[in-house]
C-alpha cells in the first residue's frame, strides 16, 4: 500500500499536519511519499491520496486546489481524503468548510476535515500580523494533534479494509 500526502502550506503549520499524517500512516506500515502539489506530476503508483491546504479567507491555496482539479479523473479512481487548516478561533464557520467540501465532492473523496491552525507571530509578515490583530485571532498553535493522529489512523484502517485498487489503463 502506497499513499501520497500532498499539502500547500504558506508558513509551515499545515505542512506540519501533513507530516504528522504521513508519520502516523508510516508507523502502521503504509509506504508514504510527501510531495508538495507543485511537484506532483502523476498519481500513478499511489493507492491513496491525502490532499491538504492552508486556508486564507476561506480559500484553499492555489497549488492544492489546482492539483485536485488537474488530477480529478485519477483521484476518482482511488481513495482520497482532504483536509484544510487555518481557523484558530474555535468558530466552525461554514465558509471555511465550503471549498474543501466542494473539492471532496468533485473527486468523490472519502472525507474532508477542517483542523484549527497555528498563528506564529515570527512567521507572519507585517500585513498578516496587522490583519490577525484586527480580527482578534489568538496567537499560538491550536492544531488538535490527538484528533489529527486519530484521523490518520482512521485513514489507515480504511486502507487496510479496502479492496485492492484495480489498474485502469
Amino acid at each position: 500500500m502506497k499513499a501520497l500526502v500532498t499539502v500547500s502550506s504558506k508558513h509551515g503549520g499545515t505542512e506540519g499536519i501533513g507530516r504528522t499524517i504521513a508519520e502516523t500512516l508510516r508507523a502502521s506500515g503504509v509506504e508514504v511519499d510527501v510531495v508538495v502539489p507543485e511537484r506532483v506530476t502523476t498519481l500513478d503508483g499511489y493507492d491513496a491520496v491525502i490532499v491538504g491546504s492552508a486556508l486564507y479567507l476561506g480559500r484553499w491555496m492555489g497549488p492544492a486546489r489546482e492539483l485536485v482539479r488537474r488530477e480529478v479523473d485519477a483521484l476518482r479512481r482511488r481513495p482520497v481524503w482532504l483536509f484544510a487548516s487555518g481557523p484558530v478561533t474555535g468558530v466552525d464557520d461554514p465558509a471555511d468548510r465550503s471549498e474543501g467540501l466542494k473539492l471532496r465532492e468533485l473527486v468523490d473523496g472519502r472525507e474532508f476535515r477542517l483542523f484549527a491552525g497555528v498563528l506564529d507571530r515570527q512567521r507572519l509578515g507585517l500585513l498578516e500580523r496587522t490583519v490577525v490583530r484586527a480580527i482578534g485571532s489568538p496567537w499560538g498553535d491550536h492544531r488538535p494533534w490527538p484528533e489529527i493522529e486519530g484521523w490518520a489512523r482512521s485513514i489507515r484502517e480504511a486502507l487496510r479494509t479496502a479492496p485492492e485498487p484495480v489498474s485502469v489503463p
